[in-house]
């Protein structure tokens, strides 16, 4: 079973983990796999559990992803959306006013007329998949340049993308994975009346700030629960996740489903030392300059803190993931295993004449 691995943000993956807590979060790596290629032989040799198509499809029509970066779930049959704190908090920035600061004191409607609709916010919900990955690689000819193959896919992608729209009228794009080994047209429902219904204030959802952030255990309420609305009315979601009040045992098979980003799992020896020795301390160093300037126009006063507060929180968030990369980056053991496993990866291509011939010249 193929393992596979985003390049594109936009990719829904499935991740699969062992346990929740304590040491067990140790054994907690099966990996991040597509939802149309889980490692069905590794779950039933393993676990015992073979998921059939029916339960996958519903847990992927019960996941949402935000449009302005973000997962959630369907959590009852009127629409109503789980997700993170730190999730809502672009929107919670754009409904706070200087008289009403949501970020600070939090929000809750106790009716749905209370609800607020926010300004400009989507939920995707991914309803097809299709690999378009021939039709795409047939695009480029023999004799192009790569910026000329390059444009050849773009054009291509934005043919399939149009195409599918103006066929099923739903939201489509055109995902690479493998840095473009594979593409995917993904269909998604997308959902623009999105009303917020409760957040927690900023103290208790980021209880511990930044220095706890990657750092400990977080003992903080980090969620928020939006609804989402169809023809005025609350939708009525077929699909959603039922909420168990025993909580998952040690041990246990646990799926979390959602649209995290990538894995850098696959990248090469020479694409690691270019993240250390480049492109990472360029970045941090961007980040902190950044840092400095928003805190010195947050100290200006409650309004100025306010508008910053959001952007703070990302930059911190995000400095605090880069500098704990860049640091493994430069472990002498870590990076040594990566070229063992490189090597050993090399000599089994050259072993097989036939693998040489048409892969042996990735690295020549």
């Amino acid at each position: 079973m193929r393992r596979r691995s985003s390049t594109f943000h936009r990719v829904l993956l499935l991740i699969l983990a062992v346990s929740l807590w304590g040491r067990a979060l140790a054994r907690a790596d099966e990996g991040m796999w597509t939802f149309d290629n889980p490692p069905l032989a590794q779950l039933k040799e393993r676990y015992g559990f073979t998921p059939t198509r029916e339960w996958l499809d519903h847990i992927r029509l019960s996941s949402v992803r935000f449009s302005d970066g973000g997962s959630g779930a369907f959590v009852s049959p009127h629409g109503l959306v789980l997700t993170n704190h730190h999730v809502a908090l672009t929107q919670l920035q754009k409904l706070s006013t200087p008289e009403r600061d949501y970020v600070r004191d939090g929000f809750y409607a106790r009716t749905r007329r209370e609800e607020l609709k926010c300004p400009d916010l989507a939920l995707d919900v991914l309803v097809h998949m299709e690999d378009v990955t021939a039709r795409v690689h047939a695009s480029v000819r023999p004799g192009m340049s790569e910026r000329e193959a390059f444009e050849a896919r773009r054009a291509e992608i934005a043919r399939i993308e149009r195409e599918s729209r103006e066929a099923t009228g739903l939201h489509s794009e055109v995902v690479a994975l493998y840095h473009g080994a594979e593409y995917w047209l993904y269909r998604y429902k997308r959902y623009t009346d999105v009303r917020l219904v409760f957040a927690p204030e900023q103290q208790i959802a980021f209880f511990g700030g930044d220095p706890d952030n990657f750092t400990y255990p977080r003992y903080c309420l980090d969620f928020a629960l939006f609804r989402v609305y169809e023809n005025g009315q609350p939708l009525r979601s077929e699909h959603y996740l039922r909420w168990n009040s025993r909580g998952a045992a040690e041990g246990e098979l646990v799926f979390v489903s959602g649209h995290p980003g990538r894995t850098s799992r696959l990248l090469t020896v020479a694409q690691l030392e270019t993240l250390r020795d480049v492109t990472y301390p360029r970045t941090i160093k961007t980040i902190r300059h950044r840092l400095q300037v928003l805190r010195e126009y947050a100290a200006r006063g409650p309004e100025p803190a306010r508008q910053a507060a959001e952007l703070i929180f990302s930059l911190e968030n995000a400095l605090k993931a880069y500098l704990g990369e860049w640091n493994g980056l430069r472990d002498p053991a870590l990076m040594e295993r990566k070229r063992q496993q490189e090597e050993e990866f090399r000599a089994r291509v050259a072993s097989r004449p036939e693998w040489q011939a048409e892969y042996g010249s990735a690295w020549a």
